[in-house]
Parts: C-alpha cells; sequence; structure tokens
C-alpha cells in the first residue's frame, strides 16, 4: 500500500520557486485531482513525479524506494505513466497499431513496432481487451487523423494503460475535447482498473467533480488544502481564489 510518497518537494528555476515544500501521497485505488489556477505549478509538479524534471530539493518514493534521480524512463518501467496535454499519437496509424506499439515495447519487441503481430495472439488479445474496454472496437482499423478528438484521446489514455502503469498521472485529459465529447473521457475514467493509483490535473471541474474523491489545491507551487469534493467546493478560499465562488 506504499504507493507514492512526496516530501518537500521543491523546484527552482534559477531564483524562481515553482514548486515548494510539497507533501503528497498517492495510494493504489486512489483518485485524486490536482486543480489550481494558471501558473500554480500543477505540471511542474508532474513532471516532477514522472522524472522529466528533476527536484531542487525534497524526496519521491515509489513503495519505499528513492526514485528522486531517476530518467523518465526508469520510471515507466517501474509503473509511473503519464498522458500529455496534447495527444502524442501515430496519426497515419490505425488505432490497433497505435495500441500494438506499446504493447510490443513494454515486452521488449520494439523492433516488431510497425509488423503485424497476427503470429502472437497474446499481442493481439491484449490490444483487442484495450479497444474493448474504451469502446474503440468499432473505430479499430482507422487511421488516428480521421478521429474525433475525444476519441483520439481516448486512444491516448489506452495506449498509457497498455504501459500496465500503478500510478496513472491524466494531465488536462479533457484539453480541447469538445464539450459534447467530454463524458467520453469521464467514463473512461471511471471504468479504470480499481487498484490503479490515479491523478488527474484539470481546469474542468465539472470532469473534476465527477472522478476524483480527494481534491488537492495548488496555488503559486504551494499546497493550499486538500479535502473531498464537497469540502472543497464549500472552502471559502479555494472558491475565492480558484472556483470564482459560483460552483455549487
Amino acid at each position: 500500500m506504499a504507493g507514492l510518497e512526496v516530501r518537500g518537494l521543491t523546484k527552482n528555476f534559477g531564483g524562481l520557486v515553482v514548486s515548494e515544500d510539497i507533501d503528497f501521497d498517492l495510494r493504489p485505488g486512489d483518485r485524486k485531482a490536482l486543480i489550481g489556477p494558471n501558473g500554480a505549478g500543477k505540471s511542474t509538479f508532474a513532471n516532477l513525479v514522472t522524472g522529466i524534471l528533476e527536484p531542487s530539493s525534497g524526496t519521491i518514493h515509489f513503495d519505499g524506494r528513492d526514485i528522486g534521480r531517476l530518467g523518465e524512463a526508469r520510471r515507466v518501467k517501474l509503473g509511473i505513466a503519464k498522458t500529455f496535454q496534447v495527444t502524442t499519437l501515430f496519426p497515419k496509424l490505425t488505432v490497433r497499431e497505435n495500441l500494438r506499439l506499446p504493447v510490443l515495447e513494454r515486452e521488449n519487441r520494439g523492433f516488431r513496432m510497425l509488423r503485424r503481430a497476427d503470429g502472437d495472439p497474446k499481442v493481439e488479445a491484449e490490444v483487442e481487451a484495450l479497444m474493448a474496454q474504451f469502446d474503440l472496437s468499432k473505430l479499430a482499423d482507422r487511421q488516428v487523423a480521421n478521429l474525433a478528438y475525444g476519441q483520439q484521446r481516448l486512444v491516448e489514455l489506452a495506449l498509457t494503460l497498455a504501459l500496465k502503469p500503478r500510478v496513472l498521472i491524466l494531465d488536462e485529459p479533457a484539453a480541447g475535447v469538445p464539450s459534447g465529447e467530454t463524458h467520453l473521457i469521464t467514463d473512461a475514467i471511471a471504468n479504470l482498473p480499481a487498484n490503479l493509483a490515479v491523478l488527474v490535473i484539470e481546469h474542468d471541474m465539472d470532469l473534476v467533480f465527477k472522478v476524483a474523491q480527494s481534491i488537492v489545491v495548488l496555488v503559486q507551487g504551494r499546497i493550499l488544502t486538500e479535502g473531498t469534493p464537497r469540502e472543497i467546493a464549500a472552502d471559502a478560499k479555494v472558491r475565492e481564489l480558484y472556483l470564482g465562488g459560483g460552483h455549487g
């Protein structure tokens, strides 16, 4: 049950402090959201946890192991994965081909990534299961470039899940998704494996209040407060600083 444990995490860019003395826990099965105004340091925090950035001070432990100096690739291998605000897919490949890539890479068979894997029923079965989980089966042989943006975000989420992470960080999963398609994202998050630790970084407060069990509010690189959606919605400081006093 150790999961992810962050203590005193700080990041400086020269004289600018963008993350300051952050304590944060993410346990198996957690559904947490990280919110805050633009410039609060949310993406910086995610990049520190995933190894894209190196902390100035503080510690990051995963299952009791200090991973603060490990690079991004090593952390992915350990089970920490992150999606991005902009889709990072292969637009000319089909949905099936996109999802086959991380499965083969995870199995250290990347040299076969652009070949059909018809001879490997295990790989194809996993790809089919991923497509079914995210309601993508009917789109299996369509090029990703021809999908609606909300569907592309689902493909990216399925692709990240193919890495079999134990910690999944979703960096603005609804960014760019038309309002009529955001239900695709909320449904996909709701159907993620129950033992997966999930951190959602998002500006869409309707999505946050639907999927999060706990919400962490970040302001100017520091944690202002943490609580249940009901507690956060009722917090006067949060309403003033972020929710604009109008979220019921």
